[in-house]
Formats: C-alpha cells, structure tokens, sequence
C-alpha cells in the first residue's frame, strides 16, 4: 500500500537515535493514515485516498531534511548527557586520598600540580558547555538560530573537550609522585578515558547528522 511504501523509503534516509526515528515514523503513519481517512469519506477509495494522503505529505526530496534535523537535534541531546554525565564522574577519580597517585599531595610534582589546575579549568568549561548544550537541546530548539547550529557545535565541542580532558587525565597519571603502573592506567582508563572515547562516538555521530 502506499503508505507502508512510502514509510519504507522514509525509513531507508533517516538515521540517528533509533527511538527519536521510531517515534518520528509513528508521527508519520498517524498523520498519512488520519488523511487517508479524510479522503474515504469524501468517497475515495482506499488505494486512492492512500495516494491522495502521501502526495500531500510531500515527496522525500522535500520531507527527509526536515527529519535528518530532527534526529540530528536528537543526537545532540544525546552526546551532550554522556558528556556531562562523563565529567561529573572525574571527582570520583581525582579526590585526594582515593588511589595511589592522589595519596600524598604535598609531594606532587609541579607539572601535577600544573596539570591538576588546567583539568579543574578545562572540566569547568566543559561541564559549564555541556550544560548549555543540553538546555539548548530542550527548550533552545525553538529558535531558529540556534537549531541551525546547534548540532554541529554539539559534535565539535564534545570531541575537542573529550580530547583534552581524556589526555590531561592520562598525563595526570603519568606525572604523579608515585610510579605509574597497570592500576593507575587501569582506573584512569576506565573512568576517564573510556567515557570520553563513548562521548567521541556519540558526537562523530552527531557531526555525521548535522551534515546530512
């Protein structure tokens, strides 16, 4: 029927959250089926109103951009919960006194030290920017300005923040007072750099989108 065809070929251009696009389908078929509906009863019949109700929607050329940019805002929502969720693990990681490398800080090196200060500085703007993001996300949507760019920004400052903090957390570790061994690396590696390397996942996905 034409319907179910023209959602299949719908479905085919769209990628991004599969929930945001499951409900962005089901929006459709709701919508084609109440005009298919309103053409029956104008005395049409069922093929004919089907037809009747996709030309009337639109034709993909004219309708797939509209939903790529819904799925991109989608994304972005996405990458920039993991990021905030990411960064407000870090305290668990770097409070004094919880692992080897943050034992004893009065005889931290001063590139530590050094290190120690940019990290709190760079986490700061990065949480600071993943909160707008996700505000923007929301209720930002709703001007135009900021969902043409919204995306994009999302993707760019999730990966150059996930970067930097990722390879200060590394450094931060290899520069501490103790030696650095497989625990240290172990736990820096689970708790910074493997949520950031998801982070960076989810945000390549978001610049694919926003480009599309």
């Amino acid at each position: 029927m034409p319907i179910d065809e023209y959602l299949a070929a719908l479905s085919k251009e769209l990628r991004g959250p599969r929930r945001r696009k499951t409900d962005l389908l089901a929006e459709a078929r709701d919508h084609l089926t109440d005009a298919a509906e309103a053409f029956e009863a104008d005395g049409h019949g069922r093929y004919e109103a089907e037809c009747e109700a996709v030309a009337d929607f639109g034709e993909l050329a004219d309708v797939v951009p509209g939903y790529r940019a819904e799925l991109a805002i989608s994304q972005s929502r996405r990458t920039a919960m993991m990021l905030l969720f990411a960064l407000m693990i870090q305290p668990i990681v770097w409070q004094g006194g919880a692992w080897i490398w943050t034992q004893e800080p009065e005889s931290a090196t001063a590139l530590n030290d050094l290190l120690q200060t940019v990290v709190r500085a760079v986490g700061m703007v990065v949480i600071a920017g993943a909160v707008l993001a996700v505000i923007g996300t929301g209720i930002g949507v709703r001007y135009p300005l900021v969902r043409e760019h919204l995306s994009r920004a999302t993707a760019l400052f999730a990966l150059v923040g996930s970067a930097l903090v990722a390879g200060i957390g590394v450094l931060m570790a290899a520069t501490s007072s103790h030696a650095p061994g497989v625990p240290a690396f172990g736990v820096v590696g689970t708790f910074v750099v493997l949520p950031l390397v998801l982070v960076s996942i989810q945000a390549e996905r978001c610049l694919r989108l926003s480009r599309a």
